[in-house]
């Protein structure tokens, strides 16, 4: 759970878990326990790297509401806008430039919110 807040926030893991019910509680402890517990702790690839990875997975799947917050996870995992630039022009090679060109509107909307909230609080 702490890798999980770490990578995501504070803020998205208590929505999370408020949102747990009885019918869906088992799948946020199998996430936690599995995706946060064994495979994000892993000491083969440092968090920049998983999220390069999990930018590019989400991307060929078309996952788009689980990049977005991977965008914002890869920011607070220390990858930079430009290196997630990178990732997509990367993704437009191997995957398809239709969903390369997605990711980008996709990950702008991230960065504009995330401009939007720092115009805000400046």
């Amino acid at each position: 759970m702490a890798v999980r807040r770490q990578v995501l926030s504070d803020q998205h893991v208590d929505r999370a878990e408020a949102g747990k019910d009885e019918f869906i509680e088992e799948w946020q402890d199998f996430i936690s326990r599995y995706a946060w517990g064994e495979i994000w702790t892993r000491p083969g690839l440092d968090r920049p790297m998983r999220s390069a990875i999990t930018l590019t997975a989400l991307i060929a799947g078309g996952h788009w509401g689980e990049f977005e917050m991977h965008v914002r996870a890869a920011l607070r995992n220390g990858l930079t806008r430009e290196q997630i630039k990178e990732v997509l022009l990367q993704s437009a090679i191997y995957l398809s430039v239709p969903s390369a060109n997605n990711a980008f509107s996709h990950a702008r909307a991230v960065f504009d919110r995330l401009d939007a909230q720092e115009e805000s609080t400046s």
